[in-house]
């Protein structure tokens, strides 16, 4: 995950605070919509939950890439899983995540399949 003190003029208030260089609550914009996203690095894992805000929609393909660009650093390879079903939790019906784990190498296919 990238130092996020670069984002800090969209930092907002969350119950947890305002968060630090790896962490925090931010209203960013991908072609003038604005999206909320909590960062966060705990558990070994870096991680991005984005929302639309004032929007009933799940984030687009496009705009995840381009939320994935300002948490991420370019050549990390950041996930967006499906987990099995009975380990499913739907808190926010509109919200996408990015993961990353801190520590080995994510399984890729080879890069003519993706």
């Amino acid at each position: 995950m990238k130092n996020l003190d670069y984002l800090n003029k969209y930092r907002v208030e969350h119950p947890a605070g305002m968060g630090d260089e790896h962490n925090g609550a931010f209203k960013v914009f991908v072609e003038k919509r604005s999206f909320f996203v909590i960062a966060s690095n705990g558990g070994g894992w870096d991680h991005a939950s984005v929302s639309p805000r004032n929007a009933k929609r799940c984030p687009t393909w496009d705009e995840m890439c381009e939320i994935r660009k300002m948490f991420f650093e370019p050549e990390e390879v950041v996930i967006e899983y499906h987990p099995p079903e009975s380990d499913y939790i739907n808190l926010h019906p509109y919200c996408l995540h990015l993961w990353r784990p801190q520590t080995g190498n994510v399984p890729m296919p080879p890069k003519w399949m993706v």
